[in-house]
């Protein structure tokens, strides 16, 4: 039996230089990959596509900022995640490994078993016979498991207690105040950050889909539910359709998504957020840039025992992959008001934002005033002292003791005070601003599971040639440098060629073997064009460039060819821009 898709795939990225197990010579680590120098150009390319599609083309109101990995524990305290970040663990009484109870009742049963408590986990294992799929041997109890890495900062003591970060929101939720008023006060406002993030995962089995360190990619976007702002969803996205396999879809069995415009997926309620909506247009379009066609990818909303605690409504972006049938490719959460007001009531920081109101708001409020006159004549030379513990206490505070004092006088700071200078009386004020909580939509993306999607959709064999077919934005070589023959004066031309092309691209100098055995590495590596030098370049100052998917050449001038190059990495197929087709290159 043939090697799966997947198989192929991880061999020939660990064999090119994409990825492979961390801590190899030491037997490896589950849950970590390390990145060669492939993985890390194509990497930086989907983030930087990312950045293009999310922040710089939306940079009117998203900005990206950058916050620390480690975080004090009462941050998770108040996010919710140390209660609820969690997952199910169970033990092999006999090999002592630890499982994800979940996953292998998934695996066995071929159900959905998210959100499910650790008893009905448990039930599952015990009437269904699973055994450890190690040894065999019979599976413990389940038990929760939290999945935060543990830390601390300084001295090893509970009071200094903190966490890596599982996800980078949190640190733009304590930074909204800041960024609000950088702002202006404007919203909406996308706050976005990449950086790297750590789930301590308990059994991760699925290569780099599941990783215990990762680099996630997020945007909190805060707006006002009451004034949302979102003429971007109409402008952008009445005519684009995403596909959505909704709650209720699910909850009756079916598994068709139905194709519908995000505009109309908010306005018949599919959708709650128009924010998560807008977003949701735009990942699926970022996912489509990646390489995975439209009909490949599908949002799948969360039903309620299954979505995260902080979360109103959530879809989670799939996509098709040839091993596991789906994978998550992004989060996409409305978590409505949850994150700021858990801030506000942990931290008691002002976290709020204004809004202008139409018409004013009458306010009736209480209001205390003392007599002044009537302490001075009362107190005499004493009166600053009066005025002094007056002036310490609150006017809440003042109101509150003189309102409850029984008798005619108050005590203060052992100043026997009477009532009769104080008068409360209730006051009317018009208030043209009032303050609020935002709400919040949240698109999340994980860099390296789509570093896989990419491959797995780029890869193809031909001819017992792989080809990896990258988008021209995400390849992580955009050019490869050929002499035809490795000779000079060819390679010496070659050489220019290179060294014009290397101050703009990422560039391969191509040597070795025949024109065919160099086309090929380059159309394995994922290269999309190939300049190539043969005896008329040295004459003529022009050189050929090869597309890769179409193996179409065209001869350009040596001083058209920055141009030329850059068409086709936006996307413009090379042979209709005016240059000649030539054919004599396989």
């Amino acid at each position: 039996m043939g090697s799966s898709k997947y198989e192929k795939i991880i061999d020939y990225a660990v064999k090119r230089g994409f990825l492979w197990q961390s801590y190899e010579i030491y037997g490896g680590q589950a849950g970590f990959y390390d990145l060669g120098p492939l993985g890390v150009l194509l990497k930086n390319n989907i983030i930087n596509l990312w950045r293009e599609f999310f922040v710089r083309k939306h940079q009117e109101f998203v900005v990206e900022i950058e916050t620390p990995i480690i975080t004090p524990s009462i941050v998770f305290k108040a996010s919710g995640h140390e209660e609820s970040f969690t997952d199910y663990a169970v033990e092999c009484t006999q090999c002592h490994r630890i499982f994800r109870a979940d996953h292998l009742i998934e695996e066995k049963l071929n159900i959905s078993t998210e959100g499910y408590p650790a008893e009905e986990l448990e039930k599952l294992i015990n009437e269904n016979s699973i055994k450890c799929p190690v040894c065999g041997g019979v599976l413990g109890n389940v038990r929760k498991f939290l999945l935060l890495f543990q830390t601390h900062v300084g001295p090893y003591s509970p009071e200094n207690l903190a966490y890596l970060r599982p996800e980078a929101a949190q640190g733009m939720f304590t930074n909204f105040k800041r960024v609000y008023d950088l702002a202006r006060h404007k919203l909406p406002l996308g706050i976005a950050q990449i950086g790297r993030v750590a789930r301590n995962e308990i059994s991760p089995r699925q290569g780099p889909i599941r990783l215990r360190e990762f680099t996630i990619m997020e945007i909190e976007f805060f707006y006002d539910e009451a004034n949302p702002n979102c003429d971007l969803l109409y402008d952008h996205c009445r005519e684009e359709k995403i596909q959505i396999l909704t709650g209720e879809q699910r909850q009756r069995g079916e598994d068709k998504p139905v194709s519908i415009s995000p505009a109309e997926a908010f306005n018949d309620g599919i959708i709650k957020s128009p924010w998560l909506a807008y977003w949701m247009c735009i990942a699926s379009k970022f996912i489509n840039a990646l390489g995975v066609p439209g009909s490949n990818s599908y949002f799948e909303e969360k039903l309620p025992h299954e979505r995260a605690h902080y979360s109103k409504q959530t879809f989670d972006q799939m996509v098709i992959v040839d091993r596991w049938g789906r994978v998550e490719v992004s989060g996409h959460a409305y978590r409505h008001t949850y994150d700021l007001e858990r801030h506000i009531a942990f931290s008691k920081a002002d976290l709020y934002a204004v809004r202008q109101l139409k018409t004013p708001k009458i306010v009736k409020r209480t209001e205390i005033q003392y007599d002044k006159v009537a302490i001075l004549k009362m107190f005499g030379s004493r009166a600053g002292d009066v005025f002094k513990v007056i002036s310490t206490i609150s006017r809440d505070e003042l109101l509150k003791i003189v309102s409850s004092a029984q008798g005619d006088s108050i005590v203060l700071n052992n100043i026997v005070i009477p009532k009769s200078v104080f008068t409360v009386a209730e006051v009317e004020e018009q208030q043209w601003v009032e303050r609020f909580v935002p709400s919040v939509s949240e698109p999340s993306f994980g860099a390296e599971r789509l570093m896989y999607i990419a491959m797995e959709y780029a890869y193809s064999e031909q001819e017992d040639r792989i080809i990896l077919k990258f988008p021209p934005k995400i390849a992580p070589i955009k050019v490869g440098v050929a002499p035809l023959v490795d000779r000079e004066p060819l390679k010496q031309f070659a050489r220019k060629v290179y060294e014009v092309l290397k101050e703009r691209y990422y560039v391969m100098y191509l040597e070795g073997g025949t024109i065919g055995r160099k086309y090929a590495l380059a159309d394995e590596l994922g290269i999309p064009f190939v300049v190539t030098i043969d005896y008329d370049s040295v004459s003529k100052n022009d050189v050929t460039i090869r597309e890769r998917n179409s193996r179409k050449q065209v001869r350009v001038p040596f001083s058209d060819l920055l141009k030329a190059i850059d068409l086709g990495l936006d996307g413009l197929d090379i042979s209709i821009i005016g240059y000649p087709i030539v054919e004599y290159y396989s």
